[in-house]
């Protein structure tokens, strides 16, 4: 038939995976997701995916591209590859693209959406997909100061309109050093945020963050920062200094993986 470009959109829980990308001896999406398309093809492939989601970090829209010469019909590959993967991965679309398409250089948006829950019992059916911070039953009159390179603890009242404030100010086009991880190394920080959104329903906190692309991290350094502001450490404007610093010191902790989640991405 010839190689024909298939590109397949996966959803997965990657509580008990080490992100996407292939790793030495550790079990990744990427590396299941390949291995399962060369027992259904019965030759090797590499697959190529749009965002190296981290460890722990789940998503519902990830895009990958993949090149087979098989006579599979493409519109049963979906199907035959989900049949091959562990129940926490499952392909959800499989459709043929055009020769010379970038699953990465292609992309036109991504959204990410993180999951905080406040209510005081531990919601323990969605525990391996939020962050879990308790709103105080009385408010303290000190609260302990965090430790250094930990994630906040303990229970925390969050001022979601500062909150919603602050994430306005990530929009636009920009240098987000600030938030990128120092194991980042790409050519440039500049990215642009088409918006960030903090919501809530009852005691689910939700921050949606669109943009053209996100550093190493960004996401969960943006909502650790935007916590610190909920919790009452700075005020909304600070989120201006932290921008213009261009110093990940500058900004708030990283916040938990298991909040985070690849929504989808658009083309």
């Amino acid at each position: 038939m010839g190689l024909r470009n298939i590109k397949l959109t996966i959803s997965y829980d990657g509580s008990d995976y080490h992100g996407w990308q292939i790793q030495p001896e550790k079990r990744t999406i990427q590396g299941i997701l390949t291995d399962a398309i060369q027992n259904l093809v019965g030759c090797e492939v590499q697959v190529f995916g749009a965002s190296r989601t981290d460890a722990g970090v789940s998503a519902l829209g990830q895009v990958a591209l993949v090149q087979i010469d098989s006579p599979i019909p493409t519109e049963n590959l979906a199907k035959a590859i989900t049949h091959r993967l562990p129940p926490d991965i499952a392909v959800t679309e499989a459709v043929e693209a055009p020769q010379g398409f970038d699953v990465i250089s292609a992309v036109k948006s991504k959204l990410y959406r993180y999951t905080i829950f406040t209510g005081t019992a531990c919601p323990v059916l969605q525990i391996r997909h939020c962050w879990h911070l308790p709103a105080p039953l009385e408010i303290p009159q000190k609260e302990p100061k965090p430790k250094k390179g930990r994630f906040l603890t303990g229970p925390q009242k969050l001022d979601l309109p500062a909150m919603a404030e602050a994430a306005k100010m990530l929009i636009g086009k920009k240098d987000f050093k600030s938030f990128a991880a120092a194991a980042d190394n790409r050519e440039t920080s500049i990215r642009t945020i088409f918006r960030c959104d903090v919501t809530s329903d009852g005691n689910w906190v939700y921050v949606d963050a669109e943009g053209d692309g996100f550093l190493y991290n960004m996401v969960r350094n943006i909502v650790g920062t935007l916590v610190e502001i909920g919790r009452g450490k700075w005020k909304p404007e600070k989120m201006q200094d932290i921008i213009k610093a261009c110093d990940r010191t500058a900004a708030g902790p990283i916040a938990p993986a298991q909040g985070l989640c690849l929504m989808w991405i658009k083309y």
